[in-house]
């Protein structure tokens, strides 16, 4: 259940645009119509006149891809780092865990405020690189306290003799065995890269140029929409983060259970 919500709004994200009949960003329709299948307008209109339900699909899309991006940028710098200071151990550890904790310090916000005051148009990619670069430190944490507990097992000692280079075994012995929570990590980045994204969307650091599900909650609240009753235009978004990243974490916790042997009790 919880895999087929995410697989559904991704489904949802792929083809949605494609259904779309109106611009996202377009003026020009009736304004704050209720959803209604007249003129496809399936999901109502904006105080302004432009179509929800093309602005949902197209944020829903731009969400999946920054949790793909963003995510994916956090699990690499985390593997990276997290292997590293675990397997060399000494001097190598002690500066790549002084580096772990200056990032983990950062105002995150802060740090955003004055890069986007240098910015004249910022787009997804930035957002996502942006999150990537700023979430990876616990990952990177929770990497290396694994790979000291299995540097010293037998199967990494027999793979130093037979002469493989450090990065053979950190990817051909190491890792292997640290699959499944990998995969478990990379769910946790994926699912807080949205929900990132959504918040610097919704207080306005998000992307200038597009639209977004953040972005579709801070028009509507600047609009007024609650006071209004012009529901149908925050309730979706609102409604598709939060089963997302719900989904995905209710997912992680199902996974532990399933990979960790002492949580079911054996």
């Amino acid at each position: 259940v919880r895999l087929s919500i995410t697989l559904a709004m991704l489904l949802f994200a792929v083809v949605g645009p494609l259904l779309a009949q109106h611009p996202p960003l377009e003026y020009g329709g009736r304004l704050s119509w209720s959803p209604t299948t007249k003129e496809g307008h399936w999901f109502g209109t904006t105080l302004l006149g432009q179509d929800v339900f093309a602005q949902f699909v197209n944020g829903l899309r731009l969400a999946f891809i920054v949790g793909a991006l963003g995510g994916g940028i956090a699990a690499g710098i985390g593997m990276l780092v997290g292997f590293t200071a675990g397997y060399r151990a000494g001097i190598v550890d002690e500066v790549l865990n002084m580096l772990t904790n200056v990032v983990l310090v950062i105002p995150t916000f802060a740090l955003l405020l004055v890069i986007a005051a240098y910015l004249k148009v910022r787009g997804i990619m930035m957002e996502s690189v942006f999150i990537g670069v700023t979430s990876w430190p616990w990952a990177a944490r929770a990497l290396r306290s694994q790979t000291f507990s299995l540097v010293s097992r037998d199967f990494v000692e027999m793979a130093r003799l037979s002469g493989r280079s450090s990065w053979q075994i950190i990817f051909r012995e190491i890792a292997p065995n640290m699959s499944s929570y990998l995969f478990m990590m990379f769910i946790l980045l994926f699912g807080n890269a949205i929900l990132i994204a959504a918040t610097l969307d919704f207080i306005g650091l998000g992307p200038s140029n597009t639209i977004s599900l953040g972005m579709m909650m801070q028009l509507s609240v600047q609009n007024a929409a609650l006071q209004l009753h012009l529901w149908w235009w925050f309730l979706p978004p609102g409604l598709a983060i939060t089963a997302i990243v719900g989904s995905l974490y209710v997912m992680n916790v199902g996974l532990d259970e399933v990979f960790n042997p002492k949580l079911r009790g054996i």
